[in-house]
C-alpha cells in the first residue's frame, strides 16, 4: 500500500468552498528509460484520480506518463455537509488504492 497524504481543512461550514490537497508516494515509471543493463524498464503509472462525496463523483482526473512521480493533485469543492470523502488512485499492473475521510462541517 502506498503512503498519502490528504489535506483538508478541519471543520468546514457547509456551502464553503475549500481547497483538498493529495498526494501519493508512487515512482510513475513512464517505461521510456532503461535500467542499468540497458533493458527497458516497464510501465508502471497511475492512470486515474477520483474523489467522491458519499458514492457522488467530485472530481476525477486522467494522469498520462507525463505526470512527476509522487503525483499532487489539488482541487475546490463546495462543502455540501457532513460526510465521507473517497480518493481512489487507479495504475498499471492492477494498482487501485482508496482513502477516506470523514469530514464533519458546522
Amino acid at each position: 500500500m502506498a503512503r498519502t497524504l490528504i489535506h483538508i481543512p478541519p471543520n468546514p461550514k457547509r456551502g464553503q468552498i475549500i481547497d483538498i490537497q493529495v498526494t501519493i508516494a508512487h515512482p510513475m515509471e513512464t517505461g521510456f528509460r532503461s535500467n542499468d543493463l540497458g533493458q527497458p524498464m516497464p510501465r508502471d503509472i497511475l492512470t486515474r484520480f477520483e474523489c467522491r462525496f458519499d458514492g457522488r463523483p467530485v472530481f476525477g482526473a486522467e494522469l498520462h506518463p507525463a505526470i512527476a512521480a509522487n503525483p499532487y493533485l489539488a482541487f475546490a469543492w463546495r462543502v455540501e455537509g457532513s460526510g465521507t470523502l473517497s480518493f481512489t488512485w487507479e495504475g498499471d499492473n492492477g494498482f487501485r488504492q482508496t482513502e477516506t475521510v470523514v469530514l464533519q462541517a458546522t
